[in-house]
């Protein structure tokens, strides 16, 4: 038996740049940290022929070709496990619709353990690289390439990418302090609403070619969030959030809504700095940025909502248990 843990993420800015429709020819860049929300990912060799892949449905099938659940499918095809397997996975949260990047962190941590099944060790690189190809290029998936990363080397970091279609990789060198800080200021409420992002992902990645200005403006609020974090000037990423969030608003219709608007209009009345919905953005989860003195009042603004606590996580994607037997 094999278990992989792998963390989902909060995106602080850039969200968006990291289209390669977009970073190819323009270059983009994003700041994003994996935070202590996992994935896990279970696998179990059958002693029969059959595949077992338990997730909100339960699949038994002779082949791979017949496999429901597209990640996990293409997840064997690459590595190249064909038959008596059994694939189970466990959430910390809402596995679907978050816009904590969960579908990546699936990718991610169900590569890492069909690798170590098979006695190999993959790097970071390689499983970011083969999620971005399962995602983007293989299922045609309407997404970036930050969540395949952030999930597979945790922490938090900076990604360029291009123009071409290379992505750097560099951990922001923040203080421990700005760290604690980071952890003491940043809250995360569910809006009650979960949604496929993939109705305004396509929205969004169909309006790149109208939306240029706007996506080098959100390349360098990346850039200009690393700096912040790196000079540990932690107070300024409140307002760096809300104008990330202004700009992201402007990518595809379905973005914000009355409702979030709502809720964001209450938590800055209350003593937030600045916010944003993460990910695609419709529902989910809101990240705020509130003082330590204005934390009980935000929570009593946003009652109506579940807060989630959590803390930014130093690691990737990881084996947490490898009972194989070779």
């Amino acid at each position: 038996m094999i278990i992989t843990q792998t963390p989902m993420r909060i995106s602080f800015a850039g969200g968006g740049a990291d289209f390669p429709d977009f970073f190819v020819e323009h270059g983009g860049a994003v700041v994003s940290s994996a935070i202590d929300k996992f994935v896990y990912c279970i696998v179990k060799e059958r002693f029969d022929d059959k595949i077992y892949v338990n997730w909100t449905k339960k699949e038994i099938v002779d082949s791979v070709d017949q496999i429901e659940h597209e990640l996990v499918r293409e997840a064997m095809r690459k590595v190249g496990v064909t038959k008596g397997i059994e694939i189970s996975f466990l959430s910390d949260i809402p596995a679907e619709g978050s816009g904590l990047g969960s579908s990546s962190s699936v990718t991610v941590g169900v590569l890492n353990a069909l690798y170590q099944y098979v006695g190999e060790t993959p790097t970071a690189e390689r499983l970011a690289c083969e999620a971005c190809e399962i995602e983007i290029e293989t299922l045609k998936k309407p997404i970036g390439v930050q969540d395949q990363y952030i999930a597979a080397y945790g922490g938090l970091r900076c990604f360029e990418f291009g123009p071409g279609s290379q992505v750097k990789t560099t951990p922001v060198k923040a203080s421990r302090i700005a760290l604690e800080d980071l952890d003491n200021m940043l809250m995360l409420f569910f809006t009650g609403r979960t949604r496929q992002a993939s109705t305004i992902l396509t929205e969004q990645k169909s309006n790149i070619a109208d939306k240029v200005p706007v996506l080098r403006q959100m390349t360098q609020q990346a850039v200009e969030v690393r700096r912040l974090l790196e000079s540990d000037d932690v107070e300024r990423l409140g307002s760096l959030l809300h104008h990330a969030w202004e700009s992201k608003r402007k990518l595809a219709s379905g973005i914000s809504s009355g409702e979030m608007d709502q809720i964001y209009a209450r938590a800055l009345n209350a003593g937030a700095l600045g916010g944003k919905i993460s990910g695609a953005g419709g529902g989910g989860f809101f990240l705020l940025c509130v003082p330590s003195e204005k934390r009980q009042a935000v929570r009593r603004a946003l009652a109506n909502l579940r807060e989630m606590p959590f803390r930014l996580e130093r690691g990737g994607t990881r084996v947490v248990l490898n009972m194989q037997r070779y």
